[in-house]
């Protein structure tokens, strides 16, 4: 009897969960990227709370960290530019600041204090080249060097990426032209459409509604390192516009120039590669194909500029 009543009181006893683990995300309260992360780890079950201290200011990040005690770090913050990486030819002093040093000191305060941090970087870092040539199939690894600093702002981010390295607490995704489900002025397919001519080249790019939702899963996995957070395959320009004529404006017209009329206009190089994204694929096979995934991006647009 005595047994039968102590388990009636077992079965009883409330059952609380787990504790919920908490991101810092810095860049979360302002950047594009930053803020879509937060809504996709709030509705993943998480805390996400927006980083108040700047990358600049070592001593009032370190205090922020100590005072949440986040379970993870993730690092959207940086400086790409306005309204392109040319600023960054004219601003190398400020862009240092936030792509080196800032980075640099989220990485090393959360080594301090044991807390993994995430680093969301870029892949423009390579161009093709004799090994890698355009239309080969055959993209860069995560092992290779990078070979393309034609701009200031890919030369600090070859500089982060080897010191991001020596860091064993941190997971660096190598983001590349990204993309959304909306005309935000941010998304890669608004940058083009607004362009007077575009270069026709073939790159590996990121959806983020494919790539963003893995972020808090490859932190519970631990994953480290670099990973060229890519969809696998390529796509060129041309095939983009061509894509927005068809669901979004019919009426629309663009023209094509070389890359050699497109340096002569431009304060600095873009880069033109393709990543492989085997590294990617191993975790998460489910990733679809660039051009497969694309189609459902303007169907998504379409859908929302219409509703």
């Amino acid at each position: 009897m005595k047994f039968i009543l102590y388990l009636a009181c077992l079965l009883s006893m409330p059952v609380f969960p787990q504790s919920v683990k908490t991101f810092l995300i810095f860049g979360g309260k302002s950047g594009w990227i930053g803020q879509k992360l937060m809504t996709i780890v709030k509705e993943k079950g998480y805390n996400a709370i927006s980083a108040e201290s700047r990358l600049e200011n070592r001593e009032s990040v370190e205090a922020e960290i100590k005072r949440i005690n986040p379970d993870y770090i993730v690092n959207t913050a940086g400086v790409t530019g306005v309204p392109n990486v040319d600023w960054c030819e004219g601003h190398k002093q400020e862009t240092i600041r936030a792509n080196i040093i800032g980075a640099l000191t989220i990485a090393d305060i959360g080594f301090k204090h044991n807390i993994p941090v995430i680093n969301v970087g870029t892949g423009c870092i390579y161009e093709y080249d004799e090994k890698h040539p355009l239309h080969s199939g055959i993209g860069f690894k995560e092992s290779e060097e990078p070979n393309f600093d034609g701009s200031f702002y890919s030369f600090t981010k070859i500089m982060l990426d080897k010191l991001l390295l020596t860091y064993p607490n941190v997971l660096n995704l190598r983001l590349r032209m990204p993309i959304s489900d909306d005309l935000h002025p941010r998304n890669f397919i608004t940058k083009i459409s607004k362009y007077n001519k575009v270069v026709n080249i073939p790159n590996s790019m990121s959806i983020l509604s494919d790539l963003l939702p893995l972020i808090p899963e490859m932190a519970e996995r631990n994953l480290r390192g670099n990973y060229n957070f890519v969809n696998p395959g390529v796509i060129s320009h041309n095939e983009i516009l061509e894509l927005y004529k068809r669901y979004i404006n019919p009426e629309f017209v663009y023209r094509n120039f070389s890359v050699e009329e497109q340096n002569q206009i431009l304060k600095a190089k873009r880069s033109n590669n393709e990543l492989d994204a085997t590294k990617l694929l191993v975790e998460f096979p489910h990733i679809p194909h660039i051009k497969t995934s694309i189609i459902h991006v303007f169907e998504r647009m379409k859908t929302s500029l219409n509703a």
